[in-house]
């Protein structure tokens, strides 16, 4: 028991003190998330999309059973 202890200390020891993100990294993360949301929302409300998703959609709803 006392080995597989020893062995929890040292690999634990090796961790660095940094575990989490600094504010900065989380600014950036939120300001990267919200400019891909922005583009993503542009994709999916381009005409050529929304053309695409209706046909799909018409074509779904057309099959018979």
């Amino acid at each position: 028991m006392r080995i597989i202890w020893r062995r929890v200390r040292v690999a634990l020891k090796g961790r660095g003190g940094d575990t989490g993100m600094s504010t900065s990294e989380y600014a950036m993360g939120t300001i990267a998330a919200c400019a891909f949301a922005a583009v993503l929302y542009k994709v999916v409300t381009s005409e050529v999309v929304s053309t695409a998703l209706q046909s799909t959609i018409g074509k779904a709803l057309d099959v018979p059973f």
